[in-house]
């Protein structure tokens, strides 16, 4: 097996080399092979596109002209488009600097001339992909302070997920009602108590009820009170939500199973800001910030007349659409590792390790109920779990049986690839987790050093 060199200051990153010539391009992926790197060498524009729409690449190095003379300058637009997080460096003649010059304006990290000096080459490398690295470390970092902060439980680094930070912040100041859509166990009281803990209606009450499953008579008593005498067994005064929510904010879950009698009654509340408890004449004002949640269309439901439209514009101020778990496998790793910790405190267990075996069967399972479900199947493998990892036997049938979507690396959807593309992902991630020991990326795979060997040569991956 080839000696491997690795700088242990230098993160293993996935990279991809572009070059028509085909020893320049072995050269250059030796060269960062020996840092421990896991390169793929393509020498075509053709090719490189295909890698960059399967793959998932922290370094892009690429010959600025092969056989067209503006291969280059396409494969930086397809990585910019596909992989924003990813760095380019171009490799260039002396005679196209200027070219190369005006490419760094256009996103690209840095080129380099030939002929090359490895060294420099290294170097340059090594900065761009330590450049990907604190990126992602800062990415992740401001989603530990969000969490610390007030967005307790609002975990991931998903596009989605940033996005919905963000979103919260700009709208929890305000007093705008708020719509959270999504499946069920998406999170939604979660966002809704984190946008109140954010709110300048913090230090008041948060106040959550569920609309689903409640006859008309219950959820009008819930939301708006009673007097004494309102109906049998009424002995005493009770204040209703909204009352007791009086400057605080009022969560209604489940908002698109509400009666259309009790919508007529939430919207004249909403309207006017006076309730009227069961059995009394008296209005009395509240000042309540509405937050509403439904894992129902609710658009749907108003072309079907179950809901009421001007309802529906008025609770529907901003709204804030939650992804399924499984449009976002990138971050279960990151949750499942936050309840693993958690749980493990609560029961005073050592926290434990989670096997690799254990995450790409998580990241494969497709979690019909979501984050929840997720929180729970962690929470029991922590539980029966004898030793300080969490293993395969470890994880309920139903997720270890299940039949979720692959993956390429245990973090990102496989939907429209080949079988060729999720092994050559699998292969490329293995060598990245052992830092390019193929022996260990062998075993971990389950096949043979040989095999691997084949399978290396076969796919171009150093």
């Amino acid at each position: 097996m080839p000696v491997v060199v690795k700088n242990s200051d230098i993160p293993t990153a996935q990279i991809l080399v572009v070059d028509d010539e085909v020893d320049h391009a072995q050269v250059m992926g030796e060269a960062l092979r020996r840092l421990g790197h896991v390169c793929t060498i393509v020498h075509s524009l053709a090719d490189a596109s295909e890698e960059i729409d399967h793959g998932r690449f922290d370094l892009i190095v690429t010959d600025l002209v092969m056989e067209g003379e503006e291969d280059g300058l396409r494969v930086l637009d397809k990585a910019q488009q596909t992989q924003p997080d990813a760095e380019t460096i171009l490799v260039t003649a002396h005679g196209d600097v200027p070219t190369a010059t005006a490419a760094l304006r256009g996103g690209a990290y840095d080129f380099i001339e030939k002929p090359l000096d490895l060294e420099v080459f290294r170097n340059l490398a090594t900065r761009a992909i330590q450049a990907v690295m604190l990126r992602a470390q800062n990415d992740a970092l401001r989603g530990r302070i969000d969490e610390k902060f007030g967005f307790e439980g609002i975990i991931g680094n998903a596009p989605q997920i940033r996005q919905l930070i963000t979103t919260m912040r700009q709208i929890a100041p305000s007093t705008i009602p708020v719509l959270v859509t999504g499946e069920s166990g998406t999170g939604k009281e979660l966002v809704a108590q984190a946008i109140h803990n954010n709110s300048k209606r913090a230090k008041r009450q948060f106040v959550p009820l569920n609309c689903a499953g409640l006859s008309e008579s219950i959820l009008e008593d819930e939301l708006f009170g009673h007097v004494r005498g309102a109906f049998t067994g009424a002995d005493k005064d009770r204040e209703g939500r909204f009352e007791f929510a009086d400057g605080g904010t009022l969560f209604l879950d489940e908002v698109g199973d509400m009666p259309l009698i009790m919508q007529a009654k939430l919207l004249r509340v909403l309207e006017s800001g006076e309730v009227v408890r069961l059995g009394d004449n008296e209005s009395r004002h509240v000042n309540v910030r509405l937050i509403s949640a439904t894992n129902h269309d609710l658009g749907e439901l108003v072309a079907q007349g179950k809901f009421r439209e001007d309802l529906f514009f008025r609770i529907k101020g901003a709204e804030l659409k939650l992804s399924p778990l499984r449009e976002r496998r990138e971050d279960i790793a990151m949750l499942a590792d936050h309840y693993a910790r958690h749980y493990a405190v609560q029961v005073d267990k050592q926290i434990p390790q989670i096997s690799e075996q254990v995450l790409q069967v998580l990241t494969q399972f497709d979690w019909p109920g979501n984050v929840r479900q997720l929180m729970y199947v962690i929470q029991t493998m922590v539980v029966v779990a004898e030793g300080d990892k969490l293993e395969p036997r470890h994880l309920p049938p139903e997720v270890r049986e299940g039949k979720g979507e692959l993956t390429d690396t245990g973090l990102e959807a496989t939907t429209g690839m080949s079988l060729e593309q999720i092994e050559k992902q699998a292969i490329r991630n293995a060598l990245r987790v052992h830092a390019g020991n193929r022996e260990q990326a062998a075993k971990s795979l389950g096949i043979g050093e040989r095999t691997l060997y084949r399978k290396l040569k076969e796919y171009g991956v150093k």
